[in-house]
């Protein structure tokens, strides 16, 4: 591997770390605790490890795109993957942040989609590319799923939250 293809990962490698950022500022905490849960909801200790090993193979799936065309011949899937990060840098904020666990509901679609865009505008770059983002778009449909269940749960106004999620004052 040349000295421009290891800069070229060690790119894509940062832009993945720095969407994983917002997940390190927008923590659950506390608000998160106290909401309803379905039983199905896998221990916080399983997420920090999962989004790591997810978070290389969207560095690296980008990356093989990169080598194979460039950013001039890759330049329309590359677009796509970046509108990815960005939704998926989105999400912590909206739902942790924000506290708005609908509009983080629809925003996880909307990144489901972009991720499914991903994949399919990769696919005749780079086949390996596109697999690589397989289990990223299964994690996020778990995701969304428990996004769509913890909602539900909770904006029944007797669940003393208010129906965006956002707890009622």
């Amino acid at each position: 591997m040349d000295t421009a293809s290891i800069l070229g990962l060690l790119g894509f490698l940062g832009a993945c770390f720095a969407v994983s950022t917002t997940g390190a500022v927008f923590r659950p905490g506390e608000w998160y605790e106290r909401l309803a849960k379905p039983r199905w909801r896998p221990p916080n200790w399983v997420f920090p490890p999962a989004w790591a090993v997810l978070y290389l193979c969207i560095a690296v799936s980008g990356w093989l795109v990169w080598r194979e065309a460039g950013f001039a011949g890759a330049a329309v899937p590359l677009a796509i993957y970046a509108v990815q990060l960005a939704f998926n840098a989105a999400w912590s904020a909206i739902f942790f942040g924000l506290r708005r666990i609908d509009l983080a509901f629809a925003e996880i679609v909307a990144l489901w989609l972009s991720i499914v865009a991903t994949i399919v505008a990769f696919y005749p770059v780079h086949a390996g590319a596109a697999w690589l983002l397989l289990p990223y778009l299964c994690w996020v449909s778990f995701a969304a799923m428990l996004n769509l269940a913890v909602w539900r749960l909770n904006r029944a106004p007797a669940a003393g939250l208010g129906g965006s999620g956002a707890p009622s004052r």
